[in-house]
């Protein structure tokens, strides 16, 4: 895949953190939305990196699953464990329906947030020594 084709992923990943970043400086943060838009940041970060590396990749909201991924080509990347990335993942599909209501707390939403942060750095850091180049980074 073509470095453009990467950067539009990071692009979109960028777009996630911001709607996330904005939501949660409104008057009435919408958590749910909140968390989701964090989960999916940290989806398409990891799924650039998979596909910089020529690792494919499935139509997945499992973050676990992008993460084993990842460490399939670096170790390194069981920091995302530690920093409860994984748990990211009930944001994706859960709680968007209404079948199983649960509204994260606002503190929920800020740690979601706190994370994608983490990823993102952690990524790109990855994706720069790896030599990609990226241009317009928030």
């Amino acid at each position: 895949m073509k470095n453009a084709d990467i950067r539009n992923w990071i692009i979109k990943a960028e777009n996630d953190l911001k709607a996330s970043r904005d939501l949660i400086n409104s008057e009435n943060p919408v958590t749910d939305s909140i968390c989701f838009h964090a989960q999916q940041c940290v989806e398409k970060y990891l799924k650039a990196y998979l596909i910089y590396n020529g690792i494919g990749i499935t139509k997945t909201h499992d973050i676990t699953q992008l993460i084993e991924n990842c460490i399939k080509n670096d170790n390194n990347f069981n920091y995302l464990y530690t920093i409860k990335a994984d748990g990211l993942t009930i944001y994706a599909v859960e709680i968007r329906y209404p079948d199983d209501f649960y509204l994260p707390s606002i503190e929920e939403a800020r740690d979601s947030i706190a994370i994608a942060e983490k990823v993102k750095y952690f990524v790109t850091d990855k994706l720069k020594n790896q030599g990609f180049v990226l241009h317009d980074q928030q």
